[in-house]
């Protein structure tokens, strides 16, 4: 009744471990599921970044033109003065340069009209520079959110490890389980080549003895239901060498499994300090831009 328990609890114990095998399968196939989820986010902040760039060389373009614009301007304006100034001339000589003052109030006209279009494409400027001003903060925000994004999947690093550290201590526990289980499988080999040589003596001497006396069939049936319990015994140890290698296999597939995500978390990692250090640069660079 005892082994039949210990049977019905070792056959119990492998599903347990058969359901727990399926489960970490299924927690890796959602873990690849996230890491692929995060290589796409990866390339979308990617793209932003190159994207910041590119509006930020537009945005120095457009201040190049705004400042070519007001040299125009400011010279427009001394030209205008200076039209003024030959007006004022003009009206001091009118009777005697009539139509040179009819030409220069076309020639004031004319500027009027060119400084008054150059006004209306400065303003036009001015709210595109607004536009790509709030362009640059969203993005800014974005690469805020990016960068909590990081700290969370740094926080989660750090929790694996700590459960991997735990992993390998049990695995360290099982393989010296497997050490005594191996050492025991051997004491009984032992034991059982012990037995089959007692057991054959025993045979020998009970034909000898089944000649002398009627007495002693009594104990060559005692000696062959010992045998037969010893069979017993040597059929449950091969049984539970073979649950013990199922175990073993158990055990190595975990440590396969959290190989894999070990490696693949190393490269997260890596590829994380790699895009951190590509945003340092593109935020020193804009910084430096605007200034």
């Amino acid at each position: 009744s005892t082994i039949q328990k210990q049977r019905q609890e070792l056959q119990l114990l492998i599903a347990e471990l058969k359901d727990r095998d399926k489960e970490l399968n299924d927690m890796v196939a959602v873990h690849q599921r996230e890491l692929l989820a995060w290589e796409d986010d990866r390339q979308k902040r990617l793209t932003l970044a190159e994207r910041c760039n590119l509006l930020n060389n537009e945005l120095n373009k457009r201040n190049d033109i705004i400042k070519s614009l007001t040299k125009r301007l400011k010279s427009l304006e001394s030209r205008q003065n200076d039209s003024r100034a030959t007006f004022e001339y003009t009206q001091q000589k009118f009777k005697e340069l009539s139509q040179k003052v009819t030409d220069a109030t076309l020639h004031c006209q004319a500027l009027e009209e060119k400084n008054r279009s150059l006004y209306c494409s400065v303003l036009e400027l001015s709210a595109k520079t607004g536009q790509l001003q709030a362009r640059e903060q969203e993005l800014l925000t974005m690469l805020k959110l990016k960068d909590e994004v990081i700290l969370e999947t740094t926080d989660y690093i750090i929790e694996f490890t700590s459960k991997f550290r735990k992993m390998e201590s049990a695995l360290r526990a099982a393989k010296t389980e497997e050490f005594s289980l191996n050492e025991e499988k051997q004491a009984l080999k032992l034991r059982l080549k012990e037995l089959t040589l007692e057991t054959n003596k025993l045979k020998d001497d009970l034909c000898e003895k089944i000649k002398e006396n009627n007495k002693q069939q009594e104990e060559i049936i005692h000696l062959r239901q010992e045998n037969g319990c010893l069979r017993n015994e040597l059929a449950l140890i091969v049984e539970k060498s073979k649950r013990k290698d199922q175990l073993l296999q158990f055990a190595r597939s975990k440590q396969a499994r959290t190989d894999t995500e070990l490696s693949s978390l190393r490269q997260i990692y890596v590829k994380q300090q790699r895009d951190l250090q590509f945003l340092h640069v593109n935020l020193e660079s804009s910084q430096e831009l605007r200034q």
